[in-house]
Parts: structure tokens; sequence; C-alpha cells
């Protein structure tokens, strides 16, 4: 007797969208159900040990480099594979979300690297999901163009020996996909956005020269990095192209990874093309970590830790010390300004703080670097080009005068910045105009001049409840306390209603994106990710 034929995925609770049979064929749902059935048991495992870890941490307010893998990282002989040649300059990336004008933008922006964000930067409607992909295959097939309605401004793609290469970013493991579901189980984000974009496109993206490429976010250990690394192994064989044909970059953008860099590289080391240092989410996890700490695990406000704190000095060139070593590429972190139509002078001491920042990285060592807009391609460019020249990129600087302790890492208190009340101010107005967004199915959002994605909205959810926690003293006198950031956020609130009209105001999201801010920054009981109460609200 045979065996009975396995469930196959039901969407659930989603209006059909034009075109969506092209992405949801039967195929492509049965490879999905297939990695959710071999994968997602061991998704749940490592989310349950994410809690016991973060308990550990509550407990001893420290971390150390593992014990128990000192072999991996004294082994000198290991090394990542070769990168493939459309992966071996990425000295400009460009970030963003999947719609349709954006996709066309960013293949055209003259960056060697688009990273197509179906994570931080685009909230996971079924809308964004489906059409995302839907307008990847059509870039790749160019059936893509754009007509924006405002202004008649049409868009269509450049040669393909001028577009960027398209390192694909799905959802992290801690969210889940509410529409697709198997037995009544949601299937985890991170599966249905790597399962519909491998399955569609791996062959395709064979065909033009390039391959199936990804980062993968919010990693929090080696054994994250092992999961993705069998699920790699297992789609490869499933739809029978060669081992090694896939890569991946992983966003150290957690605490616990950064002392587990080279754990996560040789896990992957047959599919591992480099890492990432992001420093919102970096920041975040620290935060959400070390809560317990006490005063010297304190943040100042968001924009007083820039990359040249003793701390976040400690993890980059610890980031390119191991990425060197292993043959891997470093990738720099995001140049977030939104340059101004209006303002001149504003965009001139923007463009020097980018070129600073840009400057600093390539002469670190870093093989690449991110920005959020095409008008800092150049500049980014320029900095890069002034070190690399004509090579594509520095993996043969191996950075040996760098020694980073366990102690260096967390040594949050090595800074002399302070947490300020217009500190707080900001997180609130930041907070609140971002979450007002994503509720509308937006995941990129230009705020006060800065690209702003989840991410931010995480560290500004994470200092508030932070510093009330730490009863914080600003320098006006106030004690941080939650009947002070509810007043600050009405007022927030009273300001927005005067900056967009009463109509505008009646039609947005704003009461609730206050409310679900509020929520997350004053519960005593800190939630994991701001995006998991967020996306019971996103319709």
């Amino acid at each position: 007797m045979s065996a009975p034929a396995p469930s196959p995925l039901a969407i659930v609770d989603a209006e059909p969208l034009p075109r969506q049979d092209e992405v949801l064929t039967d195929a492509a749902l049965a490879f999905v159900a297939e990695l959710h059935r071999r994968f997602t048991p061991r998704r749940d495992e490592l989310l349950a040990r994410r809690t016991e870890r973060r308990a550990e941490i509550a407990r001893t307010s420290t971390l150390d480099f593992l014990p128990e893998t000192q072999a991996i990282r004294v082994d000198d002989t290991w090394k990542v594979a070769p990168a493939p040649a459309a992966l071996e300059d990425r000295r400009v990336e460009i970030t963003g979300p999947t719609n349709r004008k954006m996709t066309i933008n960013a293949l055209n922006s003259g960056a060697r690297v688009w990273l197509a964000d179906f994570e931080d930067a685009s909230a996971p409607t079924w809308e964004n999901v489906v059409t995302g992909q839907l307008n990847l295959i059509d870039a790749y097939t160019r059936n893509i163009d754009f007509t924006d309605p405002r202004s008649g401004k049409a868009y269509a793609l450049k040669p393909a020996e001028e577009l960027a290469t398209v390192v694909t970013r799905p959802r992290g493991w801690h969210l889940d996909e509410r529409h697709l579901q198997l037995d009544g189980t949601p299937v985890p984000g991170a599966l249905v956005d790597f399962g519909l974009y491998f399955f569609h496109n791996a062959q395709r993206l064979i065909d033009l020269g390039k391959g199936p490429y990804f980062y993968l976010p919010k990693t929090e250990s080696h054994l994250e990095a092992r999961l993705w690394n069998d699920v790699f192994v297992f789609a490869q064989d499933y739809v029978g192209i060669p081992q090694g044909t896939v890569r991946a970059t992983v966003l150290i953008e957690t605490i616990t990874a950064a002392y587990e860099m080279e754990e996560i590289l040789y896990e992957l080391r047959d599919h591992a093309s480099g890492l990432n240092a992001g420093r919102w989410d970096y920041l975040f996890s620290i935060v959400k970590n070390f809560r317990d700490g006490g005063s010297k695990f304190v943040l100042p406000d968001r924009n007083l830790v820039t990359m040249t704190a003793p701390f976040m000095r400690a993890y980059t060139e610890l980031l390119v010390r191991t990425c060197h070593k292993r043959g891997a590429h470093a990738i720099g972190g995001m140049a977030a300004f939104i340059p101004s139509r209006r303002d001149a002078e504003v965009n001139k001491v923007a463009f020097e703080k980018v070129k600073a920042d840009k400057d600093r990285e390539a002469n670190d060592g870093f093989d690449g670097s991110w920005v959020a807009h095409p008008d800092l391609v150049p500049i980014a460019m320029a900095s890069f080009d002034a070190v690399l020249g004509d090579k594509p990129n520095q993996k043969d600087r191996l950075r040996d005068d760098v020694s980073v302790a366990a102690g260096d890492l967390i040594a949050v208190d090595t800074l002399d910045a302070k947490p300020s009340y217009d500190g707080l101010r900001n997180a609130v107005a930041v907070g609140i105009r971002y979450i007002e967004a994503w509720l509308r199915g937006m995941g990129a959002v230009a705020i006060f001049n800065l690209m702003e994605d989840a991410a931010t909205a995480e560290i500004s959810r994470s200092q508030i409840w932070q510093w009330i926690n730490a009863d914080v003293v600003f320098e006006n006198g106030e004690h941080a306390t939650a009947d002070l950031a509810r007043t600050v956020a009405a007022e927030e609130l009273a300001t927005i209603r005067a900056e967009v009209g009463e109509e505008a105001f009646a039609a947005g999201k704003w009461q609730q994106a206050h409310d679900l801010l509020l929520q997350v920054s004053l519960d005593q009981d800190y939630a994991d990710f701001l995006t998991l109460p967020a996306y019971e609200q996103l319709r």
C-alpha cells in the first residue's frame, strides 16, 4: 500500500492578488511545504535555545567565545568557498524593498549589489510578500517597467551588464507567515521568502551567469547558520543544481553572533560569501540581552553611538579580521541619509559625514558597504575606489594587528555620552512615525532625512524601555519614567496631527502606532521583537 500524499500548503485569509498564480504554483508550494516539514521543528528548537541563552546572560551579565568550538577558531587551514565572479566585487551595495519602482532603481543604481529586502525594509503584508517575488521574476526576465502615477515618470531597466547583482534577504527565523499554513501551522517567513525565490529563480540566475545569493538576518548562533546550510544543501538537490551554487552573507547584527563569527562562517563554509556589520539591530540586541545588567549597559541616544565607539570598533575590526582570515568578504554598515531636494546645506553636511564613514570602512579593510539611496552610491564608490583601485576587494589585508578580547565587545560603559531628553523625544517621534507606516504596509520610510526600517524602530523602543527601567536621569533633571514617555508620546501625536492635518490623521494609523509603541516600550515583559505584536495588527 502506497504512503498517503503529503498535505498541501493552504493559503489562509488572503485576498487573491493579480498574477499570484505565477508565484504560488503547485510545484513551488510543494517545495515550501517540504522545507517546512523538514526544517521548522529545528527552527522551533533554536528559538527555544535563544530564550535559554537570554536567561543565562540575565544571570551572568557576560558573554564569551565558546570553549566547545575553540578548535574551529584555532584551525588556520579552513577557508570558505571562493566567491563566484558576480560577488567578487561588492564595493557598494544598495538596500531596499522589492516594490516595482525600487526594483528598477536599485538594479540601475550603479551599485555592485542590491540587497532585495523581504525583511526589515519590507512590512510583510501578503501583497508585499507575493508581489515582491513577482517583481524579481519580472526583473530577471526583463518584463519589468514602472510609470509613477503622480509624476508620470517612466522607469525601465538598463542593459544587463550595468545592473547590480541581487542578494535577497528573507525574513528572520522568528517570524511566521500566517497566510501560508500546513495542517493549521504557519510556515516560517524565512522558508517562504527563501523557498519561493529559490524555486523560481535558481536556474534562471545560473543561466544569467549569477546565482541564488542571500543575506541571512537576525542570526544568533552558529547552530542557526548550520540550519541554513542544511536548507541550502536540500534545496540545491531538490531542484537539481550543483552544491555550492547558493551563496550566503550573514548579518552579524546580534551580540551573541559577534562571539561566533568564525563558527558561523565554518558552518556555511561551502556556501558562505561574507559577513556584514549591521549597526541598529546590533545595538538593539545589546539592550535586549543585557537589559538586566545595570547601568554599565545603558546606551546613550542612538545617534551618539557611532562606529568609532570602542565597543563598536572592536566588533567591526574583529569582523574584518575574521572574514579575511577565512577568505570571506567583510561588508560595512548602512549610510541611511536621504538627500533633501530643498536644502543643499543639509546635503553638504550629510554627504561629508557619509564620506568620512565610508573612508573609515575602506581604510579599516572592509570590502564594501551599504547605502540606502542611489545618490549615495557615487560617494561610497569613491571611498572604496580610492583604497581598492582596480582590485575587486581587499581580502588579502588580514588585519593580524587586531586583537579583541571577549570583554571588549560589551564594554558599553567606555562611552562618555549619556541619554538625553531630546534622545527620548527622538526615539518616540521616530517610533510612532515608523510603526504607523509599517502598519500601512511600508517597511522603508524616510523620517527626518534618514531611511528608517524595522531595526531603527527596535532600537528606539528598546532605548525607551532601557532608560525607564534603569531610572535614567536626563540632563534637564527629569527622570525617565513610564509617565514621561506617555506625556512625550501624547505631545508627539498632537504634533503629527497638526503637521499632517485632520483628514490625513484620521485616514492613517497614528493612534494605533502610538499605542503599540507604548506597549512594547513600557511592558515589563519585554517583547523579543516589536514586529511580533505588530504583525498581529498588520492587515
